[in-house]
């Protein structure tokens, strides 16, 4: 008896893989073989990468903040610590976004960093 292969199933699965290879340059999106292990390497490329982005965004929105701080005179450590006894409850995307598009509201809020700062070693 001849051994039965499902043949609906494995072209669709096959059909599956090259489509989504369809952008790979070469055997890549044509061949089966070659598109699995490319699709394969590219899902986890992309969710290792999804990781990283937002390691990379964080690191990008300390240094914008950091070099905004110190543009004012403070440090970025200091600028935060003043932030959290003032009481404002900004993220860094939100600091670094005022930071870079409205340096007027980002003054203001050094300007209340700062005043808490005094407050908190008067205090001490």
């Amino acid at each position: 008896m001849p051994r039965a292969t499902n043949a609906p199933a494995s072209r669709e699965r096959r059909k599956r893989v090259l489509d989504s290879a369809k952008g790979y340059r070469g055997r890549r999106s044509k061949l089966f073989r070659y598109a699995k292990d490319a699709t394969m390497k590219g899902k986890y490329w992309s969710y290792r990468d999804r990781k990283t982005r937002k390691r990379n965004f964080r690191m990008l929105w300390i240094a914008r903040v950091n070099a905004a701080a110190r543009a004012h005179g403070l440090t970025y450590s200091r600028f935060m610590e003043g932030i959290k006894a003032a009481g404002i409850d900004l993220d860094r995307k939100v600091l670094a976004d005022l930071a870079v598009t409205e340096e007027t509201a980002f003054q203001g809020i050094v300007a209340k960093a700062v005043d808490a700062l005094k407050e908190k070693s008067k205090a001490a």
